[in-house]
């Protein structure tokens, strides 16, 4: 019997590493030139991504330099503000860098009393344009001293004081003075909607619009006849009436056209 145990046949010997490894020459020179050419492209991205960085950067300091200062400033549309007024309201005073300029100029601009609507536009290199749009003066309001007048607009913002009141321009008279230059009457919103809204037919005639502090408005004329009109509630039908008592009847002065309800008109001595 054949025993189990029997001696196993010894291992062939194996080759060395370098017989293993053995490539062909033509092999390892492509396998060495891909690598290089691998590590010079990875070089050429890495050059040109350092040179953008370098001209963006070059570029973020020349924009932010004097290169490129809002140097030229060009006020367009200002009529009661002086453009040295403007320009310091946009902040360009000192020539800040153009890049810079944007939203917050017009901003600026559009918290002077007098610009209803600013719009800053850049010109390169070096140029600002501001164009401006004004409110327009609607009515004279007397302070209750009776020492000036403040000019305001139709929604009552105060645009300037004045010593006098400027001719052409209806006279309102309300409860409570009115403020600085900027500021707005809150007041007198009845009384400027009456002054702005006055018709042909009897404008000429009215000396003052006042209001009261139930915002009832009172108008006085040339003629010395006073015209109470309530408030602003059916205001076209009201003017109508008072349009046509003045053309219609005869009145003595210091009497009173109340025409609060316009459906009954009445003349009160």
């Amino acid at each position: 019997m054949r025993s189990t145990s029997a001696a196993r046949s010894p291992a062939r010997p194996r080759p060395p590493a370098e017989a293993r490894e053995a490539i062909d020459p033509r092999i390892r020179a492509r396998r060495a030139e891909v690598l290089r050419d691998e590590a010079r492209r990875r070089l050429r991205v890495a050059l040109w991504v350092l040179g953008l960085l370098l001209v963006a950067a070059g570029g973020w300091f020349a924009l932010h330099s004097r290169l490129f200062a809002a140097r030229v400033v060009t006020v367009v549309g200002a009529t009661h503000t002086p453009a040295s007024r403007i320009v310091a309201a946009a902040g360009l005073t000192d020539h800040p860098p153009l890049i810079d300029v944007g939203a917050a100029a017009a901003a600026g601009v559009e918290r002077l009393p007098w610009v209803a609507h600013a719009t800053v536009s850049r010109e390169w290199p070096d140029g600002v344009r501001i164009t401006v749009e004004e409110r327009a003066p609607a009515a004279a309001v007397q302070e209750l001293a009776g020492s000036g007048w403040a000019v305001v607009s139709r929604s009552g913002k105060v645009l300037t004081a004045a010593a006098q009141a400027p001719p052409g321009l209806p006279r309102v008279v309300g409860p409570v003075p009115p403020g600085a230059p900027g500021s707005t009457v809150r007041d007198l919103r009845a009384a400027l909607v009456v002054a702005t809204s006055l018709p042909r037919a009897f404008a000429s005639q009215v000396t003052s619009v006042a209001e009261d502090r139930a915002r009832e408005v009172t108008l006085q004329l040339t003629s010395g006849l006073d015209v109470y009109l309530g408030s602003t509630a059916q205001l076209a039908q009201k003017e109508e009436d008072v349009a046509a008592i003045l053309r219609g009847a005869v009145l003595q002065a210091g009497s009173m056209i109340d025409v609060s309800a316009p459906a009954t008109p009445v003349v009160r001595p």
